[in-house]
């Protein structure tokens, strides 16, 4: 409802239904039992029981919601740590019209995860093997897979993940990624992954509920601003105390452009569930043309504008 939301209710009349796309998120673990994420945890159907057997031959054993390459298990959902993938989870894909908790941007898409961080930090080596993961889930499942959420950065240059992500883009596989929350420009001073030059990548700044623009920006090396401050979505929390406590379902507000990353993702899938035939460089250009000019975005990104998905 607010005026420099995402536009998605808006689309929600043509349908909100993307139950035919998979998005992989590529972050922590996700919380995939969540009440607000179960229905929409999509399952690897080569692989989509946990038997001790690798029966899609991908190398992974029970690779079941996807893959933890932090641990090297199929174990994605660690606990209560794993907050920042599940939240990012629930606003591509919380499930809609349920009378609980929110609605993800695609009230039905399916999710997949392949968690590269994990307590201390992450590394570049498994986020290569993370976006290796979901592209060749598509070339050998046929998954219809739209894109990867990455709400993550840091690090130098490396060579071996832009070709990770061009080995995607050709797979039309779009890489949506966050800006970074340092507050500079990053024509100038790179972030990555957002700020690589794969044509694939989608590249999201951060704006406030009042339209004001905070954290990272770049003319030439960031592409799109999305809602990104105050976002509520779904978190693991503890029940219980001590050695009796559980993970139940639960919500947060959080703030960054780790938020605003999947506002964009969910649209990218909204878009390509309307439009089944849409390549990945027809649904970037759909989102970029469909902007709204915004003030605070005017030549600080590519577009000049903010996400606007009532077209889709």
């Amino acid at each position: 409802a607010n005026q420099y939301g995402s536009g998605a209710a808006a689309a929600w009349v043509n349908g909100a239904d993307c139950g035919s796309v998979v998005v992989g998120v590529i972050d922590e673990g996700y919380m995939y039992s969540h009440a607000d994420l179960a229905a929409n945890a999509f399952k690897n159907p080569g692989d989509n029981t946990v038997d001790g057997v690798d029966n899609d031959g991908n190398g992974l054993v029970d690779d079941v919601y996807g893959w933890d390459f932090a641990n090297g298990d199929g174990t994605l959902f660690d606990g209560t740590m794993d907050d920042h993938g599940s939240h990012v989870a629930g606003t591509i894909g919380g499930v809609g019209n349920n009378g609980v908790g929110v609605a993800g941007v695609c009230h039905q898409v399916k999710l997949m995860g392949a968690k590269f961080l994990g307590a201390q930090g992450g590394n570049t080596a498994n986020a290569i093997l993370a976006v290796d993961y979901f592209t060749n889930l598509k070339l050998s499942q046929g998954l219809n897979i739209v894109a990867t959420n990455n709400s993550w950065g840091g690090g130098g240059y490396s060579q071996g993940l832009y070709d990770a992500i061009e080995r995607a883009g050709n797979a039309n596989i779009l890489f949506i990624a966050a800006a970074g929350n340092s507050g500079t420009n990053t024509d100038a001073s790179p972030h990555y992954p957002s700020s690589y030059s794969n044509a694939n990548i989608i590249s999201v700044a951060a704006l406030q509920s009042n339209g004001s623009r905070i954290y990272s920006y770049g003319a030439t090396s960031v592409d799109i601003c999305a809602p990104g401050y105050g976002i509520v979505s779904t978190v693991p929390v503890a029940v219980g105390k001590g050695r009796k406590a559980e993970v139940g379902s639960g919500y947060a507000s959080y703030n960054g452009t780790s938020m605003a990353t999947p506002h964009v993702t969910g649209a990218a899938a909204l878009y390509k569930a309307h439009n089944p035939g849409a390549t990945a460089a027809q649904i970037k250009a759909a989102i970029m043309g469909s902007s709204t000019a915004t003030a605070s975005c005017n030549g600080r990104v590519v577009s000049n504008g903010r996400l606007n998905a009532s077209g889709f």
